[in-house]
């Protein structure tokens, strides 16, 4: 026999399923024409009829927690790559890492082509340091496939206690504006989980006034990290900026947003979001007043910067605040709201789209392989020097002393998107003294 408490629990789905049928039917009068309640009130018997058979026939008996759950991830999986169902364990982790630390190998990940895919590595992780790049397929985990694995699942066999090992077996293929198709070629990385601390903002002077700033990721802590980077780089005689959103996977909408208010004022737009329950486009705007509203900017993009890093990248673009300069951007406007359950799990589910001040919808159509934010100037990188430059960006730095690469000197490749954007900026000063 079923389980009390999933009897309970499916008796409790049905009748909110069947409220709209009722009510549709007027209470056994003559029947109205179908609804969209009675369609949600068929499938969900099929579901109950499905869960009522595996606990009274499946060979070991279920748990029905597992059961519930399971459906609950199947049920998103069918929606988008970046909606989810996360039980109680990993709801837990996704607050920890918007909160700025979390346990892992500082993958992020989504489904593509129906294969587990990497948006970004996180800058300073064992999956940064072992060169991994956006667009590796993840075909194996510890010898296991991934073929047909949810997100959730692959999280969970991706994480673990800090030192512990993980294999990974990975196809990389050629870059996404390559001309021609190129072979996919399989590597096999072994990374030691760690604890990941999240260090959103690094930052130091370049030649000459030019100042460097790189956001990894937009947490908690960022807007506030940014501004006091930038009040102490302008204090050490900074007259212009290069702001690097390369591998940049995104995070929290408010915190991008506060990033973009940082050098535009005026009330401007940033951002707008559009979805099926608003009846008009929601707006996100700058403050009236910018502190940096007049430092020449450079912005730096590449395949890696996605989700709030191409909302500050289009609000700059479109508002002709800053030069954005690299290769075309992931790719991912989509919203999501995590929507906490009574029994510690949630659900993040996609519930808009966002749009450029302009209007542009930035989200990539797989078909058609548009979408993402086009550079004003780009600057094309091979896969094997992106998988060095992520090498050499590894900072060392030490108490009184100037932030260094991990890679010795001689062994660096040159980040040909980097000196354009210096060369740019030194340009437009040359410009304006004569």
């Amino acid at each position: 026999m079923m389980s009390i408490g999933l009897k309970a629990l499916l008796a409790a789905c049905l009748l909110c399923a069947g409220r709209g049928w009722a009510a549709e039917t007027g209470g056994g009068k003559a029947s109205a024409p179908k609804t969209a309640a009675d369609d949600t009130y068929e499938s969900m018997k099929l579901l109950v009829e499905v869960l009522d058979y595996i606990q009274q026939n499946y060979v070991e008996e279920p748990e029905a927690r597992k059961l519930v759950y399971g459906a609950a991830e199947g049920m998103v999986a069918t929606l988008d790559p970046f909606s989810q169902f996360l039980d109680p364990e990993l709801h837990k982790e996704l607050k920890s890492e918007t909160e700025g630390e979390f346990g892992g190998l500082g993958l992020r990940l989504a489904m593509k082509d129906e294969w587990l895919t990497v948006v970004t590595p996180m800058a300073g992780s064992p999956a940064y340091r072992m060169g991994i790049l956006p667009h590796d397929r993840v075909t194996e985990i510890d010898d296991e496939p991934t073929r047909d694995i949810t997100l959730s699942e692959a999280l969970k066999r991706l994480r673990g206690r800090p030192g512990t090992k993980v294999k990974l077996l990975v196809l990389r293929g050629p870059p996404e504006d390559a001309k021609k198709d190129g072979p996919w070629v399989s590597r096999v990385f072994t990374l030691t989980r760690e604890t990941i601390k999240i260090e959103s903002v690094q930052h130091w002077a370049l030649e000459g006034d030019v100042a460097y700033l790189r956001i990894t990721d937009f947490n908690a802590r960022t807007s506030e990290d940014v501004v006091d980077a930038l009040r102490g780089l302008k204090k050490g005689g900074m007259g212009s900026l290069i702001l690097d959103l390369r591998n940049n996977p995104g995070g929290l909408l408010t915190a991008a947003i506060d990033v973009a208010s940082d050098f535009i004022g005026g009330n401007k737009l940033v951002v707008s979001t559009r979805g099926r329950k608003l009846d008009k486009p929601q707006e996100f705007r700058t403050g009236a007043e910018a502190p940096f509203a007049d430092l020449p900017l450079v912005v730096l993009v590449n395949e890696g910067s996605a989700s709030g890093s191409e909302i500050v990248a289009g609000a700059f673009q479109d508002h002709r605040r800053a030069l954005i300069v690299g290769a075309r951007t992931f790719g991912k406007a989509s919203v999501q709201s995590v929507i906490p359950l009574e029994d510690g799990s949630g659900l993040r589910l996609t519930v808009a789209r966002y749009y450029t001040p302009t209007g542009r919808m930035i989200h990539r159509d797989e078909k058609t392989k548009t979408g993402g934010i086009v550079p004003d100037i780009v600057v094309p990188v091979s896969r094997e020097t992106e998988s060095r430059l992520y090498a050499q960006w590894d900072m060392i730095y030490a108490k009184d002393r100037k932030p260094r690469s991990v890679v010795k000197k001689e062994e660096m490749v040159r980040d040909e998107a980097l000196e354009r954007a210096v060369e740019l900026l030194k340009a437009r000063e040359a410009l304006k003294s004569l």
